[in-house]
């Protein structure tokens, strides 16, 4: 569809509510998307009092001003749609800010550095929670140890999460504390990194994690919501006015209901379970309705088929290249995750499956293309990260898609993070089905983008930098790497609005701009379909609006909250 063909269609309905006191936003140059991802500018918008717009006006066109009472000057900035990230971890990220983060370490010893510093900085903290390293950045060539660890900090337990959440590194009093001796034995799905002499040497990888994670002090309700209010704050400051939260526990829900009860949740959170246990206790026989004008609902349940590439938690087909002695470690059968899967869409929440190695995607394409045979309708099962995909299985995404429908729910800058470490774990035979985006697109399935922050930061700019271009954040490799896998412009751009709200079911009340949807947009000084990717990855949002009030504006980046009518007026609906 045109611009010119779709124009007419966005702007041809306004809406019958009676008004009392419209916004007439207009001065700007922006964009809208069709619900078919198409790209189309506007000029002008009138939003209602409860913060939904009422009409959408070209450029060039004239607003009606009837019963407009209020204004806002675009100041000739780029408006868009507020953007959405379609895969976070909403309290992890309020947590990393509160913990020890390492993501930035580029050497063992310089991570060694940082543990021994925050330790020293927080002598209260009974044990030392932090994340982000990796052993490949440091070029280690091997994962870190508890000795190595006990020279930063060796008077109290210290448990720190991989990048990717799939391995966590412990010092000896955390081994003490959790009890990990050379008898403890992981769970299936879950290895144990072991010394010469069969004792615990200090990294615990996927379903291994649990034996250190439940000697861990629980955060307070009081921990958790201030975690939210900063993973809240970070994502209106990259102008992300939704998120789909993958893996919600009752602790999380708890503290979204509390913010949404006490009128404090203004970001949009499509959640899914993290689980079918956590399913039922949250929101019992079927999903939840949409809480707070449209900021909440449990819709689906997140699952896990296998883990990372970077922990060789991913589940392969042939060995790893770079360790030949491994496939990885699924986390299911196919009959157990089709039971599950089965479990969840019989009472009719969405399915989201975590799935990245080739293997861990070919036994998930095969558990939906058999339950596509009972679960009938528009279920658009998910694929979480679709990682590494065999093109061999890409007619059966085509048949599933024509079928229920399907989702890869995928993360543009995994790719330029991943890459050189991508290409040691799969070898050249197995890179062409890898972060795949154009050909997962172009066998059928909906492209939903995102961060999945915090392994990554909640940046959306440096996303569609990346998935238009290949390249990271230094322009390497020249010219994208895989780069028959780049998408244009408006496909990145609706994998961050319309097709992220399409994945979580939420198209119909936010995602674009258009007459019945909130009025969630931003104003930004770089306009996305015109700049080149690295003026893109620069962007800096100036203002973010949530339901036609005002969460961010970067002249007073200390103010939180809103100023506008639908985060004022609408709480408990």
């Amino acid at each position: 569809m045109t611009s010119k063909m779709l124009l007419p269609l966005l702007l041809a309905t306004t809406l019958a509510t009676p008004a009392h006191a419209d916004v007439l936003v207009d001065n700007f140059k922006g964009y809208t998307l069709a619900p078919d991802g198409s790209v189309a500018q506007i000029g002008a918008m009138v939003l209602d009092d409860a913060g939904t717009i009422k009409a959408v006006y070209a450029p060039g066109q004239k607003p009606s001003k009837k019963g407009v009472k209020f204004h806002i000057d675009g100041q000739g900035r780029v408006l868009l749609p507020g953007l959405i990230d379609a895969h976070v971890h909403v309290m992890s990220t309020g947590f990393a800010a509160m913990t020890l983060d390492l993501s930035e370490t580029t050497s063992l010893a310089d991570a060694l550095s940082k543990i021994a510093a925050f330790a020293a900085a927080h002598p209260d903290r009974a044990w030392i929670i932090g994340r982000g390293w990796n052993q490949e950045r440091w070029k280690l060539g091997r994962f870190p140890t508890a000795a190595e660890l006990d020279a930063a900090v060796p008077d109290r337990p210290v448990w720190l999460s991989r990048v990717d959440g799939h391995a966590g590194w412990a010092n000896s009093a955390a081994l003490k504390a959790a009890g990990v001796t050379a008898a403890a034995q992981a769970a299936a799905g879950g290895s144990i990194e072991r010394k010469a002499d069969g004792t615990p040497a200090g990294v615990l990888v996927d379903a291994a994690m649990a034996l250190v994670d439940k000697a861990v002090p629980a955060p307070s309700p009081r921990d958790y919501d201030a975690a939210l209010q900063l993973a809240q704050h970070d994502f209106f400051r990259r102008g992300l006015t939704a998120v789909a939260d993958m893996g919600t526990e009752i602790r999380d829900w708890q503290a979204f209901r509390r913010a949404g009860d006490a009128n404090q949740l203004y970001v949009r959170i499509m959640s899914y379970a993290s689980g079918v246990d956590a399913m039922t206790l949250i929101a019992g026989p079927g999903p939840s309705p949409w809480l707070y004008a449209d900021r909440l609902r449990m819709g689906g349940v997140k699952l896990y088929m296998d883990g990372a590439l970077g922990s060789r938690g991913a589940w392969l087909k042939a060995p790893y290249a770079d360790k030949p002695d491994t496939r990885g470690l699924p986390q299911l059968s196919q009959t157990q995750l089709g039971n599950l899967m089965s479990r969840a869409a019989m009472d009719n929440f969405q399915v989201a499956v975590h799935a990245i190695g080739d293997q861990g995607n070919a036994v998930l394409l095969g558990a939906i293309a058999d339950l596509t045979e009972t679960y009938k309708g528009d279920r658009r099962w998910r694929i979480e990260h679709a990682q590494v995909i065999d093109p061999k299985d890409w007619p059966i995404v085509t048949r599933i898609a024509a079928n229920g429908g399907v989702v890869a729910s995928m993360q543009p800058v995994h790719q330029t993070s991943d890459r050189v470490m991508a290409e040691a774990r799969l070898g050249p035979d197995r890179l062409a089905g890898a972060y795949a985006w154009k050909s997962l697109k172009g066998a059928g399935a909906t492209l939903a983008f995102g961060s999945d922050s915090p392994v990554e930061l909640p940046d959306p700019w440096a996303g569609i930098a990346a998935a238009i271009s290949r390249e990271d954040e230094n322009g390497q490799p020249a010219g994208g790497w895989q780069p028959q896998e780049k998408v244009d412009r408006a496909t990145a751009l609706a994998g961050y609005t319309s097709k992220a709200a399409y994945a979580g079911f939420a198209e119909n009340r936010f995602g674009r701009l258009a007459p019945g949807q909130r009025a969630d947009f931003i104003l930004v000084d770089t306009d996305p379909m015109t700049a080149s990717p690295a003026d893109i990855r620069k962007t800096r949002v100036l203002e973010t609006w949530v339901g036609g009030g005002k969460v961010w504006d970067a002249s007073d980046p200390e103010a939180k909250g809103s100023t506008g009518s639908e985060t004022k007026t609408s709480k408990g609906r």
